[in-house]
C-alpha cells in the first residue's frame, strides 16, 4: 500500500532517469510508466494535456507512478533478514532507484516498526525494512514482510511521532488483509463481467458491470484507508507516540504538495482516486486522536529524528538529471535546458515537466530511441498520434544541433512539437497553451536554450542533502532559510520541512532542517 496515495500497487520514483526503451516503430506503441525518463511513444495531444495535469496533482515528488508488482499473501518467515519473494523485492527495489544507505536513519526506522508491530493486534509479525534511493514521499508494506521506507519521506518528517504515523497506517493495511481483500474483490468483479459478456453473450452488460465494478473497487479502497489511519492513530498511541504525529505530517504533505503545484494546480483527485484527500484525511486523523487524548501525548522524539537523518540526500540524484531553478543539466547525457520565465520544473518518472501556476502553458521534454536512418520529421510523426498541420514540419539548427519543428492543434490547446538531435540521443520538446494561443516566443526561447552540458559544470554538480543546524540567538526562518541552496522558494520550503506556520518564530538551541550542496 502506498503512502500517501494507496493503490494495489506501489508508487515509483519521480526521478527522470533517461535510458533507452522500446523504439517508437510505426509510432503505436504505448507510452509505459517507467523508473526512467523513457524514450517516448505515440502519444496524443489530449493525453499530453492530461499527463502533465495529471503529473502535477497526482503525488508528492512522485509524478507518473511506477506499477510495481505486489505479491498475494504470502507465507512470512520467522527473521527480519529473509523475508519471501526475494526476487520481487529485487525487482521492486531496482524500479526505485536502488536501496538508499543510511544507516542511522535505518535503524531508527526499525525501531519504531517494531515498537509499532508489538502495540498492534498482531505483535509476532516480522518486518523487513528497506530504505529506497527515491525522492518520492512514499512509503508501503506488501504482505510478505517487507516495508519500504522512500528517503523523500524521511526528509518531509519532522519527528519520529510523523514517521511512526506513516509505518502505522501501513501496518494496519498488512494486519487488516485490505491487499487480499481488495484483491478478491476485483477479480469476483471481473469474473461477474466476463460471465455476462461470454457466457450470456451481453457484452454491453458486460462493460457497464465492469464500469460499475471500478466504482465499488474505488469505495472500497477509500474505506480501507479510512480503516487504515483510525487503527493506524490506535496503534500510535499503543506504542507510546503522539497520536497526532499523523495529522502533523499529513498537513505537511499537503503543504508541500501545493509547494511543488506552485499554488495553482494542487486539484482533488476525481472520485475514482483509491485515495481520501488529504484535507478529509487530516479532519480523519486529528478527530481520532481527539478521541484518544487532548495534544502532548506521547513523545515525538524530534531531536533523535532528526540526528538521525542528519546528511541524507534530498531531490534528484545528480546521475538522473537536475533541476536548478528553471534550469534541468542531465550531465551523463550532456544535455541542458532553461524554461522560459514562469515556468516550474519537475524531474518526473516518464519526462521532464513544465507548467506555468496558472497551468494554461505546459511543456515536456523526453528522450526518444530512433530507428537506424531515421529522420526527425519521422520521429515527430511516429511519436505524435494527432494531426499535424500540413506544411509546418521546418527544419533548423538549434546551437548547432539538427531540429525539426511543427505544429498541432486541438480543441482546447494549441501544440509546438520539436524532435532534435544531440549527438547520438534524440529529445522531444513539447509546449502546449491552453485556450488556442500559440505558445510562441516562449517556445522558441527554450528551443534556443538546448545546450551542451560542459565537462566543467557535470563536475561541479554536486547532490542536495538535508543538514540539521541548530538555531543561535537572533536567528530567523529568513535568515536560516538564506543558508538553504540550490531549491526554489527557500523561505517556503524552510517552512514546510521544519513545520512552521508563516510567522512562528524559530527557537534558539533548536535543532532545524535545511537543504544544502
Amino acid at each position: 500500500m502506498g503512502w500517501p496515495f494507496t493503490r494495489t500497487q506501489p508508487a515509483g520514483p519521480a526521478a527522470g532517469r533517461i535510458r533507452p526503451a522500446a523504439r517508437p516503430g510505426s509510432g503505436a506503441a504505448a507510452l509505459r510508466p517507467a523508473a526512467a525518463l523513457r524514450p517516448a511513444a505515440a502519444l496524443p495531444a489530449a493525453v499530453l494535456a492530461l499527463l502533465v495535469a495529471a503529473c502535477t496533482s497526482d503525488q508528492t515528488g512522485a509524478l507518473a507512478p511506477v506499477a510495481a508488482v505486489v505479491p498475494p499473501e504470502a507465507p512470512r518467515t520467522t527473521g527480519r533478514d529473509r523475508p519471501a519473494n526475494d526476487a520481487d523485492h529485487a525487482k521492486l527495489v531496482a524500479s526505485f532507484g536502488g536501496e538508499y544507505r543510511a544507516p542511522s536513519a535505518l535503524r531508527l526506522v526499525s525501531d519504531v516498526t517494531d515498537r509499532l508491530v508489538k502495540a498492534t493486534e498482531r505483535p509476532d509479525e516480522t518486518y523487513a525494512v528497506t530504505l529506497l534511493d527515491s525522492p518520492v514521499v512514499n512509503a508501503f508494506a506488501l504482505p510478505t514482510g517487507r516495508l519500504y521506507v522512500t528517503r523523500g519521506l524521511l526528509a518531509l518528517a519532522d519527528d519520529t511521532s510523523e514517521l511512526a504515523a506513516v509505518l502505522a497506517h501501513e501496518i494496519a493495511h498488512v494486519t487488516l488483509r485490505h491487499a487480499s481483500a481488495r484483491t478478491e474483490m476485483a477479480l469476483r468483479s471481473e469474473l461477474v463481467s466476463k460471465v455476462v459478456a461470454d457466457v450470456l453473450n451481453d457484452p454491453a452488460t458486460g462493460a457497464l458491470l465492469q464500469d460499475q465494478s471500478r466504482f465499488v473497487l474505488a469505495r472500497f479502497s477509500r474505506t480501507q484507508e479510512f480503516e487504515a489511519d483510525q487503527t493506524g492513530v490506535r496503534t500510535l498511541a499503543r506504542a507510546g507516540y503522539d497520536p497526532f504525529g499523523a495529522a502533523r505530517f499529513l498537513t505537511a504533505l499537503n503543504r508541500t504538495t501545493a509547494l511543488r503545484a506552485g499554488g495553482g494546480l494542487n486539484a482533488e483527485p476525481d472520485m475514482l482516486a483509491t485515495h481520501p484527500s488529504t484535507p478529509e484525511r487530516i479532519t480523519q486523523v486529528t478527530q481520532a486522536a481527539r478521541r484518544i487524548g487532548a495534544p502532548g501525548l506521547g513523545v515525538d522524539d524530534r531531536n533523535r529524528y532528526l540526528a538521525a537523518i542528519d546528511g541524507i540526500a534530498y531531490g534528484d540524484n545528480p546521475a538522473d538529471g537536475l533541476i536548478r531553478g528553471r534550469r534541468f543539466i542531465h550531465p551523463r547525457l550532456g544535455v541542458a535546458f532553461e524554461a522560459p520565465e514562469g515556468f516550474g520544473l519537475d524531474n518526473t518518472a516518464r519526462a521532464v515537466l513544465g507548467t506555468t501556476p496558472d497551468g494554461n502553458r505546459r511543456l515536456l521534454f523526453d528522450a526518444v530511441e530512433t530507428n537506424a536512418g531515421q529522420g526527425l520529421e519521422e520521429v515527430l510523426k511516429a511519436t505524435w498520434n494527432d494531426a499535424i498541420e500540413t506544411g509546418s514540419f521546418e527544419n533548423r539548427m538549434l546551437n548547432g544541433f539538427p531540429a525539426v519543428t511543427a505544429v498541432s492543434k486541438g480543441k482546447e490547446w494549441y501544440f509546438r512539437l520539436a524532435a532534435v538531435r544531440v549527438g547520438t540521443n534524440t529529445f522531444r520538446m513539447i509546449m502546449a497553451a491552453k485556450g488556442g494561443t500559440d505558445p510562441e516566443p516562449a517556445f522558441g526561447r527554450w528551443l534556443a536554450s538546448i545546450a551542451l552540458v560542459t565537462p566543467e559544470e557535470a563536475r561541479s554538480l554536486r547532490p542536495l542533502r538535508i543538514q540539521i543546524v541548530t538555531a543561535a540567538p537572533g536567528d530567523t526562518a529568513e535568515s536560516l532559510a538564506q543558508r538553504m541552496t540550490a531549491v526554489d522558494r527557500p523561505l517556503e520550503r524552510f517552512h514546510v520541512l521544519n513545520g512552521l506556520d508563516k510567522g512562528v518564530p524559530v527557537r534558539a538551541g533548536q535543532p532545524y532542517k535545511l537543504v544544502v550542496e
